[in-house]
């Protein structure tokens, strides 16, 4: 998978736009952070929910996932793009909207 790519899935929903968090390429909702490129790492950095997804994602599906000293505490993981299917980058993504858009705007999808 390209950043392109992962940047049209996420921009199936609404308000998400590509910008840059910490001088490398982003992609928010609404000016909050859902995913990135890591550029040292060459691999995405997606937003959890929680801290504790982390060792369960990368349990699941470690030639997919995995974590730097630098995430260690924060809410979120690294997948290696070559793994990451299309299907599960936007499971993630979702996830990481939904995480991150204002609660009305959750709601306004869920409507309709």
């Amino acid at each position: 998978m390209t950043w392109d790519e992962l940047v049209a899935i996420a921009r199936e929903l609404p308000e998400v736009a590509e910008a840059r968090a910490y001088g490398r390429p982003a992609i928010k909702v609404r000016g909050k952070f859902m995913a990135g490129y890591n550029t040292d790492e060459k691999a995405f950095v997606l937003r959890l929910n929680t801290v504790e997804e982390q060792a369960l994602l990368i349990e699941m599906a470690p030639a997919i996932y995995y974590i730097t000293d630098h995430y260690k505490g924060y809410p979120a993981v690294l997948a290696r793009p070559g793994k990451l299917t299309k299907k599960e980058a936007r499971v993630r993504l979702k996830q990481a909207w939904r995480t991150q858009a204002p609660k009305a705007l959750v709601k306004t999808l869920d409507a309709g």
